[in-house]
């Protein structure tokens, strides 16, 4: 066992998702029930892996691990800066695996750092190979605090440029896929043996020097076996995969071997359910049987330095057989699913964001040129600012960066450029060429990255770009009737989420007639202030006119904005919004709006809309999309109500064919079992969500559904009850002696179980097992005094499947 080495490597990552002019992500309804698809893969793996369930022979817990302290792990840095925003609990728990790690790695950790937003490499142009690399080097001490000792490369994407840029950044080693070595020798020798396929002996370090004369160490995964846990059923079970890393290692050999895999961390959790479980279960059973020593990379290569060297074959990946053609052009690489579709799009699209890129950056120089001497170390510097948006984090930047004491429009137009910059990068995140339609949501979100781009273009150069670029997106052709070309999903997905001052300004306006008016709002990345805000109503009519000093936190751009919202019930919903001129002008566009309302002219109120607002216009579908189904709602709320109550009423008046139903044993009508269906699934999402649960109730919604075979909304239903359990064991956590609800749970969750709903109560689990550490139950390690609560916390822990250890 002594020279067999094991090592995991997960690679955690999400494209950036944030809408690039509010710096959030907002609702994707394809993540339902959660509100987008980081919120979603953090639920099914982020969370987990920190917490992995490892279970005992009668399928209880007997033990929760943090996955990530006992393997090697990357983690994109635009998805950290998302959970520590929207996670911060599973955020820490990562940092804190780290922390762990270097202690049982000899001050080597787990954790690994990765280009800044996952750029395929080798088709990046020389300074964004490097600020890539300087940004996520940069992101990883900000976060583990110590300097990385590998860097992961999108896609496993590899030209020597990006190892040159790797070395040149102190880093040590990076990890490929088999196929990409070209030839090796032992140090020292003279001739190369070239490599065929996957033929490279992967339980090795390599040393690849590289032209500057520096050079860089590269591991070359196990591709079998990682494609076995990647795209098979190797995850059922956890001794079955220790079994298979197992087998690996050569039967007799005297000399240190490792056994290695790399794989997206997702594997883990979201592409297969429980797959967190197994692989700690994997660790597990390897150590506890003393069956081979698990490591991290850069723990093994401190111990065993290479003996061999390698040749890259460059312009080469993870996933695309043709190298990097996956990113620009259409190779046959794809998700597939859709017969008859191709990816003639990639390569106009790449030609696209090239020439915005290349157009831009003489523009940039020029103009940064006038506040520095070197515009690019400027760009290199700039992370250091987007880690920490405080004013006074800023301010440090702003002067230890550029000449002299910049004024307020100066910083402006500087952060503005940074901002040109850091979108511009962004727009070549790899998910946007890696799936199958221009028109997918990948796509779409680098494309929204170059509108952003194209608009700060315009106000910092006073040039359009956008005709030749969507002129570029034309000749994009799309697989879908509807969205021939790149340049009608421009239209249609990308100019509607524009925005400026007076955009926000209006969503301000028409989120405040539906809420309560707060002078002082944080509205995403702005910060708006109402100077003044007068709403009307009459007969169902609402009226609202105000002006309000918005500031952008990103750019620190600000300005005025007048607003007038006319609501006239229903969905007919008019906004205005502009900058503003002047006191005066303002004045009289609310005189006339308040006397338009007063006397109930429609066409003067529209005369007026266009009169002082022209094309600063705005309907519902104009508004942020998450305020938007807010105000839908609300909009919809009394129709709903309604609606339910119609439906109630028909469920009421026809309960007592239940009986009927089951003693002849006859079938419903299906419109009548919709029926009661949508109230039992709405009843329990209700019961569920309110903050004082009827457990009676509970119990006959259940029951009813139970006895009478209706269909579970699974889905919503599973989502209500996790996040009530989950809440209330937090609670629980705070007041372990609280026996009230400790009932509470345990009820919660005997009511639900004819459901069979499998509930992944992970948190939940996480949560008992913490509050048994902390009063040593017995049975659960011993405190004693109280049986009542004693008997109550070991039947919660039954519910919990959690085994009450001695």
């Amino acid at each position: 066992m002594m020279n067999r080495y094991i090592c995991i490597h997960g690679h955690f990552y999400q494209p950036p998702r944030e809408n690039p002019w509010l710096e959030a992500i907002e609702a994707q309804d394809s993540a339902r029930p959660y509100h987008d698809w980081n919120e979603r893969i953090t639920a099914e793996c982020y969370g987990p892996n920190a917490a992995s369930r490892i279970l005992g022979a009668d399928k209880k817990i007997i033990k929760m691990v943090n996955n990530y302290a006992s393997i090697s792990f990357d983690f994109g840095p635009t998805l950290l800066s998302w959970m520590e925003r929207h996670a911060p609990e599973d955020y820490e728990n990562v940092l804190k695996a780290d922390r762990e790690s270097l202690e049982k790695f000899s001050g080597h950790g787990a954790a690994i750092a990765q280009v800044y937003n996952h750029m395929i490499m080798p088709l990046a142009n020389v300074r964004d190979q490097r600020t890539q690399v300087v940004w996520g080097i940069r992101d990883f001490e900000y976060r583990f605090k110590r300097k990385p000792e590998g860097m992961w490369l999108a896609e496993t994407a590899v030209d020597i440029p990006t190892l040159e840029a790797l070395a040149e950044q102190g880093i040590l080693f990076t990890v490929l896929a088999p196929h990409q070595a070209a030839s090796v020798r032992k140090i020292g020798e003279h001739s190369w043996a070239g490599i065929k396929g996957d033929s490279i002996d992967p339980h090795m370090a390599y040393l690849c020097r590289l032209p500057s004369g520096r050079a860089i160490n590269i591991f070359f995964y196990d591709g079998p076996v990682s494609r076995e846990v990647a795209f098979a059923d190797l995850l059922k079970d956890g001794e079955r995969f220790a079994n298979r890393l197992l087998g690996v290692f050569p039967r007799e050999t005297a000399a240190a071997k490792l056994v290695h895999i790399a794989t997206d961390g997702e594997t883990y959790g979201h592409h297969h359910s429980y797959g967190e479980m197994a692989l700690a279960y994997c660790l597990h059973h390897i150590t506890t049987h003393n069956l081979a020593r698990v490591t991290v990379y850069a723990h093994h290569l401190a111990k065993f330095p290479p003996t061999h060297e390698v040749q890259i074959i460059e312009n080469t990946s993870w996933s695309c057989m043709h190298g990097v053609e996956r990113w620009r052009s259409d190779c046959g690489c794809c998700i597939g699913g859709h017969h008859g579709w191709h990816q003639k799009w990639r390569s106009p699209l790449r030609a696209a964001m090239d020439w915005l890129r290349d157009r831009l950056a003489p523009l940039y120089e020029r103009d940064m040129g006038e506040f520095t001497g070197d515009p690019w170390a400027a760009r290199d510097n700039y992370i250091g600012a987007v880690l920490d948006r405080s004013p006074q984090n800023v301010e440090k930047f702003l002067r230890e960066n550029f000449r002299g004491e910049l004024d307020p429009g100066q910083k402006v137009k500087v952060l503005k450029l940074l901002e040109l910059q850091r979108h511009a990068m962004l727009m070549y995140t790899s998910c946007g060429w890696f799936f199958d339609e221009i028109s997918g949501i990948e796509a779409v979100q680098i494309l929204q990255y170059a509108g952003r781009v194209l608009q700060l273009a315009n106000e910092l150069f006073g040039q359009d770009f956008e005709m030749g670029f969507t002129a570029l997106l034309e000749t994009a052709p799309g697989n879908i009737a509807d969205l021939r070309n790149g340049a009608v999903v421009y239209e249609r997905f990308v100019k509607p989420a524009v925005a400026d001052l007076a955009r926000v300004g209006a969503h301000y306006a028409v989120s405040a007639m539906f809420d309560d008016h707060a002078r002082e709002k944080e509205i995403y990345c702005y910060t708006v202030r109402a100077r003044n805000y007068d709403l009307r109503q009459s007969e169902g009519r609402m009226l609202v006119t105000g002006c309000a000093h918005i500031r952008s936190r990103i750019t620190w751009e600000e300005g005025v904005v007048d607003f007038a919202v006319f609501h006239s019930g229903d969905h007919d919903l008019r906004a205005g919004a502009r900058p503003q001129t002047s006191e005066e002008a303002f004045r009289a566009m609310q005189h006339e709006m308040d006397k338009a309302f007063a006397d109930n002219n429609l066409a003067q109120e529209d005369r007026l809309m266009e009169q002082h607002f022209g094309a600063g216009k705005y309907a519902l579908k104009y508004l942020f999309k998450d305020e938007q189904k807010r105000i839908f709602d609300e909009i919809l709320r009394s129709t709903m109500e309604e609606f339910e109550a119609y439906l109630r009423g028909i469920y009421e008046r026809y309960y007592p064919l239940m009986g009927v139903k089951e003693e002849l044993h006859i079938a419903l009508p299906k419109a009548l079992v919709t029926c009661i269906e949508f109230i039992l699934n709405r009843d329990l999402v209700d019961l569920l969500n309110r903050e004082e649960t009827d457990i009676k109730a509970l119990e006959r919604v259940a029951a009813d559904i139970r006895r009478w075979s209706f269909e579970v909304d699974k889905t919503g239903v599973r989502f209500a009850a996790v996040k009530k359990i989950t809440l209330l064991m937090r609670r629980l956590q705070e007041a372990p002696r609280d026996t009230r609800l400790l009932q509470l749970v345990h009820d919660i969750l005997r009511a639900l179980a004819p459901l069979h709903l499998n509930l992944d109560l992970w948190r939940a689990q996480t949560a008992y097992v913490d509050i048994s550490r902390q009063l040593h139950v017995p049975g659960q390690h011993s405190t004693g005094k109280d049986p009542h609560w004693e008997g109550l916390f070991k039947k919660l822990g039954d519910d919990l499947q959690v085994r009450h250890l001695s």
